[in-house]
């Protein structure tokens, strides 16, 4: 036994020799690298102690996250939003205890008034079903508020897609493709989908990168294909197109795209045939008119006199010749990799945009033809039932149903390295991701956001969330007092 003892002893003493021996010669190497690079100051100043200040940086993150930040304070989502939203997802207790963490006195904060006489439990109804696309040859009616905004095949893993496409069948809501084209992961669960095309045409794209009738007719013969939605901006990059790294870009999702494989896929700014709104509205006539399906446009609020022209224009030419819907993405919209400049500084916030384009709809007398549909960071009932008040008709989400499916802010979306298996197209970090169970936690969420927007709706006592209005919504000002929404909007009704 002792022989075995003194073996072992040896054996352990070697190994440590071993190590300190590789660990002293990586710290040699570390010296020589940094003490003769020229990129990095700290490290060449300060060799191999330095590096150590940039793990720390990229650490932070984690450490703000997790143990620094408290609950309403972390961006882009606080950490008390975010976890309204993982037990929602799981189906388990959503209640608080003891008080609001949230403050009542700091501006802007979003006050709901009650009624003294609420809806009962037995007078409360379901949403109630609205249709786009009157005079479309196959027009679309849901009474789902709550929707998956887009997110292509290609920013999103395979997995993902099949979850949240699964996801919304069981929900009963629609998914939005983003615009990386109809991939058979979309079509998979049988849920509504609206087709995105953005402005490389991903998906409707023949060899010159324009718009192929033929391709979108054969998209538009997909039963499960209910709308288009023609992509002129998004809320995290206004003014600049997508961009899906060549890492990403699989053989698979070239083929699907339309695109050369292992190449960085990167979207024009614009549409090459949309400089005026009367372009908009011819190809909105030429989307629908080839599809016979509802057609609409996306687009960031920033400058906005061009709106005027738009609905000036519906006017002269016709009723019919309206979008049937319009898509607000705010300025504080998501993307997996945007230019800081334009993430930060460009374009409006839903509160101001959302309300303004209700405004001119009404003043032009298109509210009741063109539905407006809100996104941006509404992904807790109080703010989709804050949007229904302003005038949208239905919100949609997609980092709300990204963080049902397990997302937990890693901010690693550009980087192919997603941690639990969403934004990456490596298959070890997809193993993660059950679709089975992650498609009925996308639909559990869906189902509580309509639940807690009734809840709402019930309190201020209106028998659905469709039936919420500006004069239910109070917003506290700098003064510390609140203020109605309809008085604050009042100058919109002037512009």
């Amino acid at each position: 036994m002792s022989d075995f003892i003194i073996f072992s002893i040896d054996v352990f003493a070697s190994l440590f020799i071993f190590a300190l021996g590789i660990g002293l010669l990586v710290i040699i190497c570390f010296y020589i690298s940094d003490v003769t690079q020229s990129k990095q100051a700290i490290r060449r100043n300060y060799p191999v102690i330095g590096r150590f200040r940039y793990f720390f940086e990229r650490q932070g993150e984690f450490f703000r996250q997790y143990f620094f930040a408290m609950d309403r304070e972390e961006l882009p989502f606080n950490r008390a939003d975010r976890s309204w939203v993982y037990r929602a997802a799981k189906n388990v207790d959503r209640t608080t205890a003891f008080g609001s963490t949230q403050s009542l006195e700091a501006t802007g904060t979003v006050m709901f008034m009650n009624c003294a006489f609420p809806t009962l439990d037995e007078e409360a109804l379901e949403p109630s079903h609205v249709t786009l696309g009157p005079y479309c040859e196959k027009p679309y009616s849901t009474n789902a508020l709550f929707n998956i905004s887009g997110m292509s095949f290609g920013a999103l893993s395979k997995p993902a897609v099949r979850a949240l496409s699964r996801g919304a069948k069981l929900a009963g809501c629609w998914m939005n493709t983003g615009e990386g084209g109809l991939s058979p992961y979309h079509l998979e669960g049988g849920a509504d989908i609206v087709f995105q095309i953005g402005t490389a045409k991903y998906g409707v794209r023949d060899e010159q990168g324009k718009l192929s009738l033929e391709k979108l007719k054969a998209i538009a013969g997909h039963e499960q294909v209910k709308m288009f939605e023609i992509k002129m901006s998004q809320g995290a990059k206004p003014g600049k197109g997508g961009m899906l790294p060549g890492r990403k870009v699989t053989a698979e999702i070239a083929k699907i795209r339309g695109i050369p494989e292992g190449h960085d896929s990167i979207s024009p700014n614009g549409h090459p045939e949309i400089k005026k709104p009367a372009d908009l509205l011819d190809m909105i006539e030429t989307v629908r008119a080839t599809t016979g399906k509802p057609t609409g446009f996306k687009a960031v609020i920033g400058e906005y006199t061009w709106l005027e022209t738009l609905f000036s224009e519906i006017n002269n030419r016709g009723i019919e010749s309206a979008p049937d819907f319009i898509t607000i993405d705010s300025a504080d919209g998501g993307t997996g990799a945007a230019p800081q400049p334009l993430m930060d500084s460009v374009g409006l916030p839903l509160k101001e945009s959302l309300p303004l384009v209700v405004d001119l709809l009404k003043k032009h007398g298109l509210k009741e033809r063109v539905k407006v549909i809100a996104s941006g960071k509404l992904i807790v009932p109080s703010k989709v039932a804050w949007a229904l008040a302003l005038g949208a008709d239905f919100i949609v989400s997609a980092r709300g149903h990204m963080f049902s499916l397990g997302c937990i802010q890693a901010l690693q979306c550009n980087k192919d390295t997603c941690p639990t298996g969403i934004t990456t197209h490596n298959e070890r970090l997809q193993r993660g991701l059950d679709v089975t169970d992650k498609a009925q936690r996308v639909a559990n969420y869906n189902k509580f956001i309509h639940y807690g927007a009734g809840l709402i709706a019930h309190s201020c006592g209106v028998s659905s969330a469709r039936e919420l209005a500006r004069h239910h919504v109070r917003v506290v000002q700098e003064n510390g007092l609140s203020e109605p929404l309809d008085k604050m909007y009042e100058h919109y009704n002037k512009q």
